[in-house]
């Protein structure tokens, strides 16, 4: 997806930045990137910089920054469904690069380039309990690569129990314990209690189209 979209417009200025957030490091990212042999540029955060500059809670999620550094759409779902519906897949990605190919061809002009204060209200909840887990987070990471497993653990279960709604905090937690673990029986479970709470594991963008297939 994002490489035959690079490919198709990076001759108009157009770049793509992907960053893998991985607390296990290099070893354990390097083989799916080397597997979609991406032309752009692929970046592997260990220490979830990324993650806490823009909170992003889940991949794939995204951010358009326009030629002079403004935020033109903050942290969203990029283009991603959770179904079995392959057609309702398909659509999601299709009308997300093709609102991605506007706002490259048009620019400030687009329908879907937020205004600053569009991009302002759109911007993703932050609050002390957020801020709160994101400090669990890292001492917990930290804390278990010393290999103080127990106490380190301890805090990336706190991250995750003061910002449930962050999957990255969650699967970053499961796969140091194995390395397998983040797609275990835990995770099915939370995403079952998740919907139950009505919330949605990858909500759809903002966008007018977006209606289409989010029934």
């Amino acid at each position: 997806m994002w490489q035959r979209l690079y490919e198709e417009l990076a001759d108009q200025g157009f770049m793509i930045v992907t960053v893998a957030m991985e607390s296990r490091g290099a070893d354990a990212a390097r083989g799916p990137i080397r597997r979609a042999r991406p032309t752009y540029t692929s970046l592997i955060d260990r220490d979830h910089l990324v993650a806490d500059l823009y909170n992003m809670v889940n991949v794939p999620q995204a951010v358009w920054i326009d030629e002079e550094g403004r935020i033109v759409r903050p942290t969203e779902t990029a283009g991603a469904a959770i179904t079995l519906n392959l057609g309702r897949i398909r659509k999601t990605r299709k009308i997300y690069c093709d609102a991605i190919r506007d706002w490259v061809a048009k620019g400030a002009a687009s329908e879907y380039a937020f205004s600053p204060e569009e991009a302002r209200a759109h911007l993703p909840a932050s609050t002390p309990e957020i801020a709160l887990a994101h400090a669990h987070f890292h001492l917990g990471r930290e804390l278990w690569e010393q290999g103080n497993r127990d106490e380190g653990g301890a805090f990336l279960r706190k991250a995750v129990e003061l910002n449930p709604d962050s999957w990255n905090f969650f699967r970053q937690m499961k796969n140091l314990e194995h390395i397998l673990g983040s797609g275990g029986p835990e995770f099915f479970r939370r995403a079952r209690r998740y919907r139950k709470d009505g919330k949605a594991y990858y909500p759809l963008p903002d966008m007018a189209s977006m209606d289409e297939v989010s029934g």
